[in-house]
């Protein structure tokens, strides 16, 4: 059985920074690019970043560049979300995922290209 599986989240005042984990049982990131997104109610979900296995190339979306930074440990199947000097515009569900290949890039995270993702953490930013 797989399970994806999101921690970090939280509440934080604005200007705060934020860890967020991800880690997977019955499924390997190796050899997949990975990525977070996000969906605030209301609102789109939002493909905030990627990463391929390597580690080698890394995609932003342009409200969280400079302020995200996101690295993978393909030794312990782990994914990470650096997230500093954090707005109110940060708050929403985070979710990791799994493409079903390699490589990122602005549509990374569309559902037909996704193979596995979690529950979600929730990060809440206050003002």
């Amino acid at each position: 059985q797989v399970q994806v599986v999101e921690s970090g989240g939280g509440l934080v005042q604005a200007g705060g920074s934020l860890r967020l984990s991800c880690t997977a049982s019955g499924l390997r990131f190796d050899d997949y690019a990975v990525g977070w997104f996000r969906q605030a109610p209301g609102k789109e979900r939002e493909g905030i970043s990627c990463i391929t296995w390597s580690g080698s190339s890394t995609y932003y979306t342009d409200s969280v560049k400079g302020r995200f930074t996101i690295s993978r440990d393909n030794a312990n199947n782990t994914l990470y979300l650096q997230m500093n000097n954090l707005k109110s515009e940060d708050t929403a569900m985070y979710y990791c995922a799994q493409r079903k290949y390699d490589g990122c890039s602005a549509s990374w995270y569309f559902i037909r290209d996704l193979g596995y993702w979690g529950q979600g953490t929730q990060v809440t930013v206050s003002s």
